[in-house]
């Protein structure tokens, strides 16, 4: 018989909504998840109190735990910890750090995971991957996906401008990194997966073409969507490539190389912008307006960084991910071709919008 179609690893259920957290333990049932409310609640500093007075008198069963940091020593204490007794599942509350956390314990502990975001500064929301520090650097793990996926609007309203601008970048570096990707099937050979591209192109247009402010409503429900998106784009795809090229290598550099106060989100939108302007294909123009749209930082001053700090991130990039072929490994820069185009770069992107 032949294989008419494939099976897709994705979370059981999704829910986008207001007052989410209030309503936990409900959507923990009706998701079969666990009738009981026997899970271990990962959350991290800064709602932890908020959080636990919301949900003790809801989850009477559940242990909460509390998350210090986004460290693969944190991930192994709580997986320890899980393993001591028995749970339905991590539920992981909080933003990215807490999240991929609780993925990471999850995948040691086996047992399944649920999202809880409380903000959407980041694209792990739904992903199979953990963004974690160990011994000073921080590093990419597999995990399995959460088993579902929650956020709660109210809280992600509540979070900080920067934050969800960050995810704003997000979302956005996904048409970076897909031209990249297949870039890299054009001069290598590497497969492309079209639901994958879907995914991550749906959610990065989306982001692209939306008129209304960060703060909207509509805008928060959109964003959380792409996020999932892509997510589901790096699973379906079994890598990260559709979401992940040379805007990431050059986020990734710059936490290799510089203590500069930029989220992850700001560090692979100035990539993007710079790998599209690289491309010159055209894709540089709507991308640089979305980012002024939406205040997202652009150019390398607005991550902390000077022109002569990210000519040297720009050269260190392609040493972060030695597997991937973006535009960085195929236009091979010497130092002094890496130079020109950074003050071309610069000359055309910081100046008032036409």
């Amino acid at each position: 018989m032949p294989l008419l179609a494939r099976m897709i690893e994705s979370p059981l259920s999704v829910d986008i909504r207001h007052g989410a957290i209030d309503k936990l333990a409900e959507l923990l049932a009706d998701g079969r998840i666990s009738t009981g409310g026997r899970v271990a609640i990962a959350v991290g500093p800064g709602l932890g109190d908020e959080l636990m007075e919301i949900l003790t008198p809801q989850l009477a069963q559940a242990d909460i735990f509390r998350v210090r940091d986004g460290s693969v020593d944190r991930a192994r204490e709580l997986a320890n910890s899980v393993r001591e007794s028995f749970y339905d599942a991590i539920v992981g509350i909080g933003g990215g750090r807490t999240i991929d956390v609780a993925k990471y314990a999850a995948s040691l502990a086996g047992v399944p995971m649920v999202t809880v975001a409380t903000s959407l500064a980041h694209d792990g929301l739904a992903s199979p991957v953990a963004s974690l520090e160990h011994n000073g650097r921080k590093g990419s793990y597999g995990v399995h996906i959460p088993i579902a996926v929650i956020a709660d609007l109210d809280y992600v309203a509540r979070s900080p401008l920067r934050w969800l601008r960050a995810g704003v970048g997000e979302a956005l570096s996904n048409l970076s990194a897909l031209r990249d990707w297949w870039l890299a099937h054009e001069h290598r050979g590497s497969a492309v997966d079209g639901l994958a591209t879907a995914f991550a192109r749906c959610g990065g247009e989306a982001v692209l073409h939306h008129g209304e402010s960060v703060e909207s409503e509509e805008f928060l429900g959109l964003l959380a969507e792409a996020l999932v998106l892509s997510g589901l784009a790096m699973s379906v795809a079994g890598t990260s490539q559709p979401c992940s090229g040379a805007c990431h290598e050059i986020s990734h550099a710059v936490d290799a190389r510089y203590s500069v106060d930029g989220r992850h989100g700001e560090q692979v939108a100035v990539g993007a912008l710079f790998a599209s302007y690289l491309r010159n294909d055209g894709s540089a123009a709507p991308l640089d307006a979305a980012l002024r749209r939406h205040a997202v930082p652009r150019l390398p001053a607005d991550i902390g960084l000077t022109t002569e700090e990210f000519c040297d991130v720009v050269a260190a990039a392609p040493a972060t991910r030695p597997d991937r072929y973006t535009i960085l490994e195929h236009l091979a820069l010497d130092e002094a071709e890496i130079r020109n185009r950074v003050d071309d770069f610069l000359e055309t992107f910081d100046r008032p919008a036409a």
